[in-house]
């Protein structure tokens, strides 16, 4: 039996296979020590100086410890080799599961991600349908001359106390949208980068949900200072062309 044979036998990994080679190394180089002196003196038993069986048989001894241990040393690589190829199968077999889950969770995000952004639109064609309802009232509410002729009719109440009734839709979207969003994060791929800012724009002022009056249309008590493009500008009226100086005459020919 080589040595270190019952720590070969229990060596499962290629670690422990990798540590059972260093051993049997150590060994074989240290018969290869003992080779050289046994050489010595068989060199020396053949000129008389010792007993050349003892040391023939105490070389062929050597040699067959130093044989023993390379292919000692050989098997335990290979299956050193083969422990390490199972071993990577093992971890690519582990990093294929745990991809598999990662990409059930980001199945799952992108599943929740689209039920937000439906969510988002339903509740966005229930505000612009209570917009257009709003609108509609206080479109109601600025019919002046209707108000004033059920006003007349009925006498129940005044015209002046209707605008009370209206709501300002900029400041309730405004009130509404208000306040700190969310963070996102600091490692967010481009296109994550490109549909936060579409979905924030949806939120800033001035976005799609926030149009800003066009320039030059009329804001609540704010008299606008451009001129109504119905009025024409007036014209421009010409600079009368002034008379010609008359030349003057030499010395000579005046009278």
């Amino acid at each position: 039996m080589t040595p270190h044979a019952e720590t070969l036998g229990k060596a499962r990994t290629a670690a422990d296979f990798a540590a059972v080679i260093a051993l049997l190394d150590t060994d074989i180089n240290d018969a290869v020590v003992r080779r050289r002196a046994l050489e010595q003196a068989e060199d020396r038993a053949v000129f008389g100086d010792g007993d050349l069986a003892a040391a023939r048989a105490a070389l062929d001894a050597c040699n067959d410890v130093i044989t023993l241990l390379e292919k000692t040393i050989c098997v335990a690589d290979t299956r050193r080799i083969d422990a390490a190829e199972s071993e990577a199968r093992a971890d690519i077999a582990a990093i294929g599961d745990e991809i598999a889950a990662k990409a059930a969770t980001l199945t799952e995000r992108w599943r929740n991600a689209a039920r937000l952004v439906e969510l988002l639109r339903q509740e966005l064609f229930e505000a612009d349908a209570l917009v257009r309802a709003i609108a509609t009232a206080n479109g109601l509410f600025d019919a002046d001359a209707l108000v004033r002729a059920i006003a007349t009719a009925n006498g129940l109440f005044d015209a002046a106390s209707v605008a009370e009734l209206k709501i300002n839709l900029t400041a309730a979207r405004r009130a509404a949208m208000a306040g700190a969003g969310a963070a996102a994060p600091a490692r967010l791929s481009r296109a994550g980068l490109q549909a936060d800012r579409l979905l924030l724009s949806l939120l800033a002022t001035g976005g799609a949900l926030d149009p800003r009056p066009q320039l030059g249309a009329p804001v609540a008590g704010v008299k606008s200072k451009f001129i109504p493009a119905s009025k024409p500008i007036p014209a421009i009226k010409p600079i009368p062309a002034r008379k010609p100086i008359p030349a003057i005459k030499p010395l000579g020919e005046r009278g």
